[in-house]
């Protein structure tokens, strides 16, 4: 064979192979679980978690139990914690006064699991801001629709504070809310009541909650601990922006040897 029909033969094989050899993803590649630390950088080439006031990556959650919350009977039962050997703690927001964009990037870049206990005369027009949440992974619960103090009011009271947020809820998010908080964590027999007949999988406090000078806790010893429900507590005047709090707190969780989990994964 002549050097010029050589070469063409070579070329030939090369485009054949070429065209015939199946195409590779870059995620089939990686892997799917390496695919998803593909984008550790921001734009301006600074790790992503660095941007958002962490010294390190946050850690992974485990995987969540098969079947969170046994099959019970009667009342929802009252959480401020879950039982868990995960090094998980749970991050929690309550009334959606707050609407920083940003945070909505914060949640998105990291990944970061949030519960946001909502308030319908409290959100007011601002739903459209905890629909982008929702959309990029944060959960939306049940905070009443005006925000009264349960104890003391009747049944049919609590029952349309719950359940009128539950149906608003429903829709605007097009998902009936399995998680109630009572407005300032208070609750009588009633709203047990009123909760599981607005179908109510589970009323929620919180052991521990952020404050300025760092975390105050409800019960038990003065720590965070696996399973541990946070309320990030509201906006203080003049005071450092949502984002700014939940890094200071993440900071916190990740000293203390935990990360973050989704709370309706446990619940």
């Amino acid at each position: 064979m002549s050097r010029p029909r050589a070469t063409a033969a070579v070329l030939a094989a090369a485009l054949l192979l070429s065209a015939c050899a199946p195409s590779v993803d870059p995620i089939e590649r990686l892997g799917r679980k390496a695919a998803d630390r593909v984008h550790p950088h921001g734009p301006s080439g600074e790790p992503t978690y660095r941007q958002w006031g962490l010294t390190e990556p946050l850690a992974p959650a485990p995987r969540p139990p098969l079947h969170p919350l046994s099959v019970r009977t009667g009342l929802p039962p009252v959480v401020d914690h879950v039982t868990t050997s995960d090094r998980v703690v749970f991050l929690t927001y309550d009334d959606g006064a707050e609407k920083d964009p940003r945070f909505v990037d914060m949640v998105r870049e990291l990944r970061l699991p949030v519960s946001m206990f909502l308030t319908d005369s409290v959100v007011g027009p601002g739903y459209g801001h905890f629909a982008r949440l929702q959309s990029v992974g944060a959960s939306v619960e049940n905070h009443t629709l005006d925000h009264p103090a349960m104890p003391g009011l009747p049944y049919a009271g609590q029952r349309a504070e719950i359940c009128g947020q539950q149906e608003k809820l429903k829709s605007r998010f097009g998902i009936r809310p399995r998680l109630f908080r009572p407005p300032y964590g208070t609750y009588d027999t009633t709203t047990l009541r009123a909760a599981d007949d607005c179908g109510v999988a589970a009323v929620v406090l919180w052991r521990a909650a952020t404050t300025p000078d760092g975390i105050s806790y409800r019960t038990g010893d003065r720590q965070l601990r696996p399973g541990d429900i946070i309320l990030v507590g509201p906006d203080e005047a003049l005071g450092p922006t949502l984002r700014v709090r939940t890094a200071r707190l993440l900071r916190r969780v990740q000293a203390s040897g935990l990360t973050v989990g989704r709370l309706e994964d446990y619940l």
